[in-house]
């Protein structure tokens, strides 16, 4: 029964949200990230490789939209990274 005529119409979330993990895919990212951030008493910027490899897990898994690292605040751990010479090993 439908009162006052006016249907309900869903929409869809506002940027920034995404679902809940809810099969843990990304449980052991979260962990590390948590850990890190009880050590550091709570000062995230000495985590941010670790928040920065939890959000990579989620966008893999499609648990949020796919973002470049790079918008995300993450540019200048992403610029160290590849300015880092590869290593080759030996076979």
């Amino acid at each position: 029964m439908n009162f006052g005529g006016k249907r309900f119409s869903p929409q869809p979330p506002e940027r920034g949200s995404f679902p809940l993990d809810h099969l843990g895919e990304c449980k052991e990212f979260k962990e590390i990230f948590m850990s890190c951030l009880k050590e550091s008493k709570f000062d995230s910027s000495l985590c941010r490789e670790h928040s920065m490899d939890y959000l990579k897990c989620r966008m893999d898994r499609q648990l949020m939209t796919k973002e470049p690292l790079q918008k995300l605040g993450f540019k200048d751990l992403v610029d160290d990274k590849s300015a880092e010479p590869h290593r080759q090993t030996d076979t």
